[in-house]
């Protein structure tokens, strides 16, 4: 188990009933093989809500609207539209370069990895998206480092919101609707 996982299953008890998720169908269906540790996150939390802010999708989620599926082809096509009038981040400066969605917040706001040319997937880092704007944050670490940053109050975005974490944390899996 990843050390960021481990330290997160301390603060928040993971649900007693893991997931199983069919790992090769989501690399055929996005083309890449996604991080050892997302993987492991989701086995152990699933498609969640974190401090009743942050979505973390899943691939296959009993909520389709938090499938990581469905998130990364609409995203990839609002991206795509986006950019013929707006400036990409400079950590997307090369053409093969590419971001997907991992996680979002109920102010609509995204968390990405960043998907480099030739990169492994463990070592993809994060990008966050301003909801309504085009300002970007990159953060050079890993999903799960950052969700385990955000909700101890180690990493600070401008992006997300000022409330996260909560005193108390709040962690709920997400059920079909």
């Amino acid at each position: 188990m990843h050390a960021a996982l481990t330290r997160l299953t301390q603060l928040i008890t993971p649900p007693s009933q893991p997931r199983a998720t069919d790992w090769d169908a989501v690399r055929k269906q996005l083309g890449v093989v996604l991080p050892a540790d997302y993987r492991e996150l989701i086995r152990a939390y699933g498609g969640s809500n974190w401090d009743d802010y942050l979505y973390l999708l899943e691939p296959g989620c009993p909520n389709d609207n938090y499938d990581l599926i469905e998130w990364e082809d609409q995203q990839t096509e609002a991206l795509e539209g986006l950019w013929e009038f707006e400036k990409k981040p400079d950590e997307l400066a090369n053409p093969d370069s590419r971001v997907i969605p991992w996680a979002s917040t109920d102010n609509g706001e995204c968390l990405y990895w960043l998907v480099k040319p030739g990169q492994d997937p463990d070592q993809w880092t994060v990008m966050v998206n301003e909801a309504r704007g085009d300002r970007w944050e990159h953060y050079p670490m890993t999903c799960t480092e950052f969700l385990l940053a955000a909700l101890t109050g180690d990493v600070h975005s401008d992006v997300l919101s000022s409330r996260l974490p909560l005193t108390t944390h709040e962690y709920r899996q997400l059920t079909a609707v």
